[in-house]
Formats: structure tokens, C-alpha cells, sequence
């Protein structure tokens, strides 16, 4: 009986290594370069309003493609990343595209 409750905590744990390691070692907010990294997806029609603006508004930024760029993945998840856009605008981090958030973080 002991060793079965052993073994469920040991895969417990397993499966959730990630969660224990971000609460172990919290992400730091946003990036401190300066840099605006646009986290997205090609099919996502909410990044390409969010490309839209950028060109717009005439905005360099950096975009990581989250499904391609499994480092990019990992910072998108530490960020808190749950859905796309996330946009880190100089380590002020929005999550979703909402146009009034962003411009006000330029």
C-alpha cells in the first residue's frame, strides 16, 4: 500500500513539474531590453489585428511564433500565456488584443 501511494505522488508530481517549477522559480515580468516581442500563431486572426496595428502605428517589434519556437513557447508560458496574442511591450505584458492597453504601453 505504501509503495502504490509513492508511486501516485511520484507521478503526480511528474505531471506537474511545470507548475511546481514556476511556483519554485517565478518568471520575471516581461522582458527589461526594451524590446516588444509579439507571441502569436499564424492562423490566429486576433495576431494578425495585432501585425495590423504595429504596421499601422509604425512599431518595430519581434515576433515569436509559439507553435514553431519551443524557446518561444516556454517564455509565452512563463509570461502566463494561456491564449494569443500575448504582446510584451517593453515588460509591460497584455495578454489578448486590446487596442487601448497597447497603444497606452507604447
Amino acid at each position: 500500500m505504501k509503495t502504490i501511494v509513492l508511486l501516485l505522488a511520484a507521478l503526480a508530481l511528474w505531471q506537474n513539474w511545470d507548475k511546481i517549477d514556476r511556483w519554485l522559480n517565478p518568471p520575471q515580468a516581461g522582458n527589461g531590453s526594451g524590446e516588444i516581442v509579439l507571441y502569436a500563431t499564424q492562423w490566429c486572426g486576433y495576431c494578425a489585428k495585432t501585425r495590423e496595428l504595429f504596421a499601422e502605428d509604425g512599431i518595430a517589434y519581434r515576433e515569436v511564433n509559439i507553435e514553431t519556437d519551443a524557446a518561444g513557447r516556454a517564455r509565452y508560458q512563463a509570461l502566463g500565456g494561456r491564449g494569443v496574442p500575448v504582446i510584451d511591450l517593453r515588460g509591460q505584458v497584455i495578454h489578448g488584443y486590446d487596442v487601448r492597453a497597447i497603444r497606452a504601453a507604447y
